[in-house]
């Protein structure tokens, strides 16, 4: 499915607000944010934009697919320096409301992190706690 530069911008811009959250972008989390950008076929010029003007306007994901995609592209920004603070977790769920998933299934995926190598959900799991709840 093709996506807008508007839609690619915003997926990048909860990126970037996740990290800011509380601290300034280090380089491990820019280098994740640049693989992304390219992944998504966004020029490292106009990425590098994002961090210096307003927030573009938000642009949910189309498809609930996508949705847990970027959810899960934040909770691996979120887990680079393998701790994350309240802020983090509060911007985290700001993100995944405006981009309407089950906060209840957010919720879960969030308590059994800790139960993975990392804190790295597999995805199926992921997506089978979602389909849990959209059932």
């Amino acid at each position: 499915m093709k996506r807008s530069k508007e839609e690619k911008l915003s997926l990048l811009s909860d990126l970037i607000d996740l990290v800011r959250s509380d601290h300034a972008v280090n380089e491990k989390e820019y280098r994740f944010i640049r693989t992304v950008a390219r992944h998504l076929q966004v020029r490292e010029q106009d990425l590098n934009e994002l961090f210096t003007r307003k927030r573009p306007r938000f642009v949910a994901p189309r498809t609930e697919s996508e949705r847990i995609l970027q959810f899960q592209r934040l909770l691996l920004l979120m887990n680079i320096g393998h701790s994350h603070s309240l802020k983090e977790e509060i911007a985290l769920k700001d993100a995944t409301l405006r981009m309407g998933l089950n906060p209840i299934a957010v919720e879960r995926v969030l308590s059994v992190m800790d139960d993975y190598p990392d804190r790295i959900v597999p995805p199926k799991v992921m997506i089978n706690i979602f389909k849990t709840f959209y059932n």
